[in-house]
């Protein structure tokens, strides 16, 4: 199973890190039981062997139509450049902002009107950042069919700002799979699973933090 594995591969090399009992702080001040980081991945040719050809079998089988793949700035563009390698497809990346020199460009690389497009972006949390990438492209005429990436919260404003821009994700693993990998693996307590996602249905809620455990 695509997911278990991608799930088992990011908690080995701490891409995906939980913490329950020692929450990070986010930027946004959000105290959170799990720390992303998958560049890491780049680093480990092992994982990234796996998370590169999920990402490709994904959009083989998902959007086997598509012409072109976006990644997202930073994180993306590996994973947009090897994917696309892989598949024989073109790629470019998105900017967070329009260069101020040169051309000006927010979307590097070609993209033409109406070309079919798969945004590649490495975590999904609330949606925000891999939306604008979308909304740039469509901007610019792209038909984008999809977004593809390593790991999604599920979190419910995430889904929801989704659905409402009219686009999907699929991910090669999630929140929930990860945590109960990490809790069969030894690296959470199983009655850690409950308020890891207390936090992911809520994470503006801080009461599992202390939660006493079952």
């Amino acid at each position: 199973m695509m997911e278990k594995r991608i799930a088992k591969d990011l908690l080995k090399i701490k891409a995906v890190f939980f913490r329950p009992e020692e929450p990070f702080t986010w930027a946004s001040g959000i105290k959170s039981p799990v720390y992303c980081d998958n560049r890491l991945t780049l680093t480990a040719p092992e994982v990234r062997n796996d998370v590169e050809n999920g990402l490709a079998e994904l959009i083989r089988t998902k959007y086997p139509d598509c012409e072109v793949l976006m990644g997202t700035s930073t994180a993306g563009i590996a994973h947009a450049a090897i994917t696309g390698h892989i598949l024989g497809l073109p790629m470019g990346y998105v900017r967070s902002g329009a260069k101020d020199h040169g051309r000006q460009n927010q979307i590097e690389g070609r993209l033409e009107p109406g070309q079919k497009t798969v945004v590649v972006e490495d975590l999904i949390s609330t949606g925000g950042s891999v939306l604008e990438v979308v909304n740039v492209l469509r901007e610019a005429g792209a038909e984008v069919l999809g977004i593809v990436s390593i790991f999604t919260y599920n979190m419910k404003k995430g889904l929801d700002r989704l659905a409402a821009a009219g686009v999907e994700n699929t991910s090669l693993t999630n929140f929930d799979v990860i945590a109960e990998v990490a809790a069969e693996e030894g690296y959470i307590r199983p009655d850690d699973v409950k308020r890891l996602i207390a936090f992911r249905n809520n994470p503006s809620d801080e009461s599992w933090i202390g939660e006493a455990r079952s």
